[in-house]
């Protein structure tokens, strides 16, 4: 989605928009202590290290954690804000093909879900009849997805994270992975009105991201507070 149809489509009314093109941050690794806390490590099979080697790796495979969509047919959608508030974020997700010379992988299904600036889900707890920061939608041509929605908040024991499903056309599961940001940029989300302030977990001290912190990190990320962020992030499924 370019930037003049998402402003058009998906945020009017709302306090923040995204930004216009501006500098251009790179997701890097950040260097602290590994420790765990409630919500933190899946279980070994879905908390593997990553083999990051090569030129095209597969994205790490994560737990889907335990607030998964349990209705995506139904959440065919590009904007899954839905009735929550909170820093603009459009995120554009590229699925690439490691069988196909890590070539744009066309026409499979992408799920999307994520927690609210207060680290609440939706479908799950107090908001089983909400659907919000929920989605799917279908790679184009290039292999890419666009979502409007905001910047995930966080909660105990996990670092800010986005929850991502790769399927194809007959719903069969590809990968599941997460995505995480880059501390600076949640740390300057964070520190503005409405949001909880610092997380309890830095990416390098989750117990998901723990060991593949590399492959989870988004690729990009532009904009401020104000206007609101762009994010890019490319997943390599086999």
């Amino acid at each position: 989605m370019d930037r003049k149809k998402f402003l058009a489509k998906g945020l009017i009314g709302l306090a923040t928009i995204v930004a216009l093109p501006g500098a251009i941050t790179s997701c890097k690794k950040e260097d602290t202590p590994l420790s765990s806390g409630p919500g933190g490590p899946g279980s070994p099979e879905d908390n593997e290290p990553w083999d990051g080697s090569g030129d095209c790796p597969v994205s790490p495979r994560e737990t889907e954690g335990p607030y998964p969509i349990k209705t995506p047919a139904q959440l065919v959608m590009e904007n899954i804000i839905g009735d929550r508030t909170g820093v603009a974020l459009l995120m554009t997700i590229t699925i690439n093909d490691q069988s196909n010379d890590c070539a744009p992988l066309p026409g499979v299904l992408v799920d999307v879900w994520q927690c609210d600036k207060d680290g609440n889900y939706s479908q799950y707890g107090d908001y089983t009849g909400a659907s919000f920061l929920r989605g799917r939608q279908t790679t184009d041509g290039n292999g890419q997805v666009s979502f409007i929605s905001i910047f995930p908040g966080w909660y105990s024991g996990r670092a800010p994270h986005i929850h991502i499903e790769v399927l194809d056309t007959n719903e069969n599961s590809l990968l599941v992975s997460q995505i995480a940001f880059p501390a600076d940029i949640y740390t300057e989300v964070y520190a503005t009105s409405g949001y909880n302030g610092a997380p309890d977990t830095s990416n390098d001290s989750d117990g998901i991201f723990a060991n593949s912190i590399e492959g989870n990190i988004c690729d990009s990320i532009t904009g401020n507070t104000t206007d609101g962020y762009t994010l890019l992030k490319t997943i390599i499924v086999e």
